[in-house]
């Protein structure tokens, strides 16, 4: 197998990254040997790969710190509105290469780093993943925060700094094995601890009642220390912040305790207050948040006894908070008991508990959905007596994407070939990709944007080869599945896809086809980690017939993270996007497939709705039920058995699962999945398995006309605009949080201007 163009013979080519211009390389190799001396303390025989890493993340960061205190310098001096964005999450992946584009260093790094006999792509895979997130959720607030940064908007991250990030992910005789991601164990060059700022947090004590007030009284405190981490917007030269926190014992022990040997003991006990930030743990074996077509049960609700012994101050306010809302409930609605049951924030049903959904939109002036459809489904459903009484207060803002990460950054070729048509504006204003339009008749332009597609694919396949001892052919179709494992994304749905074409050897195709699936199960959550083991029970079985050949392959991508995500998304041809209508909240995988060239195969979910719309239906593959269709089918029942032994197809594929076929040593290994199937599927997937069935063989049909599947990818990557963070951000500044840029570019420090 040939190898693509090395990223540093890409990058010579690209303009739209970043000349290497007023950045002196003689400069920078003198800055990354200076680090190397005096922070690291190594020189040229004793250091490592890490070592090099590390001196060019100081010298890289050097260009961020003053850019970083003059930003916030300009916030003090012009005192704005803050924006202060809370979340358990920001999945940040890898920040050099981040760092580098947004501050157009990538080219002069590259060739300081090549002059001094290194390669960059080496230097950049020794950097930890910062995976504090578990999938769309944390990523999202990790594009909200570049968007923030490359608006001028005077904007804070605020999060939690967990030890162990989303763990580390290894498949081990078909199973998922989970091991510990201590991402901390080298140091993290990009984060300032401010130990300065450390605040106490209170839990536990009791309260006391008296004519002046209420104190909290007999606490245990946590302190909260905050690391600070530079968030550089796009070519302005504003640097925002990050704040993650860790928690930290208080340091008071007793020397009668120490004395009486009670030391050991208080030391260990700090751990158990350390234990708060030590892991993020992503048990995801209940509902989906969104699932809210089928149930709300998922809807956050915290027992009324753990509040009461947690953070007794907080329940009592908050039962204040739900008397004077059922006061105005009850003064809107008179004598509707049920309704004031309904939508009071203490659920009195059996175990009392506080329903934190209610209470988020009683003490909030906005709530939004992140898709129309999603919004729709709120205020249709599970939050409609909110709605109807409030419903100025509802309202819509779709998910996006930071256009930075994910196209510049991580799909250079595809950003050169669309500069060279538009200009390079369409960085900062996605939605100049409509410019595109102009092109999709373009002999020229149709065979550039196919070329780097298949340099993609090559490329990616070369990773797969060296990374995975996995050999593909790249002129297959690559049909991507990637996102959490769960139930309601209905990884299920695409096994007995492939099962089925397995089935059929392919006789009624003639392209190859590699199937690519992955992410984590949660470490709790049974069902998915059963659903790993059957697709890559499915893998060994069709890998190895040599009657398939290379025609079909099917790949579990172990430990998905962010970096895997920027290989693997350029490389896709098909992405799937297929849960249950309804029960996808917005999804942002879909967007960064689309932006990057991948036609999309799935339901009428999400925002799956709204990329039909700016892409133009046709353009895209949507199969299977409506949200109306699925509450239709709620109300009538779903069956599982009448699919089953109408479809044949689907009968043999469920057969071979029940039967052993893909795990012959043990013949019951997936009866768990199969049962769940037949009796217990929330998420029905044989309702949609054969109009699935059918949009995949069309799919098949249009990638033997490769003219006409990349004039598709034109209208899909034009019709991707929509879809920028940017413009998600701009709307919630406009219409919800009542804020402007503050600045819209700074001199950079080191210019008189």
């Amino acid at each position: 197998m040939s190898k693509p163009l090395s990223d540093h013979d890409r990058k010579k080519q690209i303009s739209v990254r970043g000349l290497a211009g007023v950045e002196n390389v003689a400069d920078l190799k003198k800055n990354f040997n200076r680090h190397l001396h005096f922070t690291l303390v190594k020189d040229r025989n004793v250091s490592t790969k890490r070592d090099y890493y590390f001196a060019l993340a100081h010298t890289v960061r050097d260009h961020l710190v003053g850019r970083w205190i003059r930003t916030q310098q300009s916030y003090y001096e012009k005192d704005p509105k803050r924006v202060y964005y809370l979340s358990l999450e920001f999945y940040m992946g890898r920040t050099l290469q981040n760092t580098m584009v947004n501050l157009a260093l990538e080219n002069a790094c590259d060739e300081a780093v090549y002059q001094l006999g290194l390669d960059m792509e080496e230097l950049q895979e020794m950097e930890e993943d910062a995976g504090l997130g578990n999938g769309g959720l944390g990523r999202l607030a990790a594009c909200f925060l570049d968007s923030m940064a490359s608006l001028g908007l005077a904007a804070y991250g605020y999060g939690i700094r967990y030890e162990f990030g989303i763990f580390n992910q290894k498949i081990s005789s078909g199973w998922q094995v989970e091991e510990a991601d201590d991402w901390l164990r080298y140091g993290n060059p990009w984060e300032k601890a401010r130990p300065e700022y450390m605040r106490p947090v209170h839990f536990y004590g009791r309260t006391e009642h008296h004519p002046d007030g209420v104190k909290w009284v007999d606490t245990q405190v946590v302190l909260a220390l905050p690391y600070d981490t530079p968030v550089p917007g796009y070519r302005n030269n504003i640097v925002n912040t990050m704040r993650l926190w860790s928690a930290k014992a208080p340091c008071e022990f007793s020397l009668k305790d120490f004395n009486v040997g009670g030391y050991i003991q208080a030391v260990l006990d700090r751990n158990l207050a350390e234990n708060i930030s030590r892991v993020l743990y992503p048990n995801d074996n209940q509902t989906p948040i969104f699932n809210i077509i089928t149930s709300s049960e998922a809807l956050e609700r915290w027992p009324i006894d753990l509040f009461q012994t947690l953070l007794p101050r907080h329940l009592e306010i908050i039962y204040e908070i739900n008397r004077r809302h059922l006061e105005h409930v009850s003064s809107l609605y008179p004598g509707d008991v049920d309704r004031m049951r309904r939508m009071s924030l203490i659920e009195e049903g059996g175990q009392k508990r506080v329903n934190m959904a209610h209470l988020c939109i009683v003490g909030s002036h906005a709530v939004n959905g992140v898709a129309r459809i999603h919004s729709d489904i709120l205020k249709a459903t599970v939050f409609k007596d909110f709605y109807e009484m409030d419903p100025h207060k509802f309202q819509n803002k779709t998910n996006g994407i930071t256009p930075r990460r994910w196209l510049v950054m991580c799909n250079p070729g595809l950003a050169e070939v669309i500069a060279e048509r538009i200009g390079e504006d369409f960085i900062r204003d996605l939605d100049q990709l409509k410019k595109l339009h102009d092109f999709v008749n373009d002999e020229a332009f149709i065979r550039d944007i196919a070329k780097v597609k298949q340099e993609n694919k090559l490329k990616f396949a070369v990773h797969l080869e060296e990374h995975y001892k996995v050999k593909i052919n790249p002129n297959s179709v690559f049909d991507v599945q990637v996102k959490r494992i769960h139930e309601y994304k209905r990884q299920l749905l695409n096994c007995l896809h492939i099962i089925t074409f397995y089935n059929r050897e392919f006789r009624e195709m003639s392209d190859n086809y590699v199937l690519f699936n992955s992410s984590q199960a949660a470490p709790g959550y049974h069902t998915a980690k059963m659903i790993i083991r059957l697709i890559t029970a499915i893998g060994e079985v069709v890998n190895k017939d040599p009657v398939v050949g290379d025609r079909l392959k099917v790949i579990f991508l172990e430990n998905y993270r962010v970096t895997l995500a920027e290989k693997a998304i350029p490389a896709a041809d098909l992405s799937e996007q297929i849960s249950t209508a309804g029960t996808e909240a917005s999804g942002t995988g879909n967007m960064k497939f689309m932006l990057n060239g991948a036609l999309t195969i799935g339901t009428m979910d999400g925002a799956n709705v709204e990329m039909a719309e700016e892409a133009g239906e046709g353009n895209i593959f949507i199969f299977g039920m409506r949200v109306e269709d699925v509450e239709a089918m709620d109300a009538k029942g779903y069956n599982a058995s009448e699919f089953y032994n109408r479809i044949p197809e689907l009968k043999q594929a469920i057969d071979q699962i029940a039967g052993g076929f893909f795990s012959p040593k043990q013949p019951d290994l997936f009866k768990d999945i199969v049962n769940m199937l037949m009796h217990h599927d929330r998420f029905k997937v044989f309702a949609d398995y054969e109009d699935y069935i059918k949009c995949q063989e069309k799919v098949s049909a249009l990638y033997k006309k490769p003219k006409e599947w990349t004039k598709k990818v034109i209208l899909n990557i034009a019709g991707s605009g929509k879809f920028s963070s940017d413009r998600t951000i701009s709307q919630y500044a406009r219409e919800i949080w009542g804020v402007e840029p503050t600045l819209e570019k700074l001199a950079a420090p080191d210019d008189p201007k």
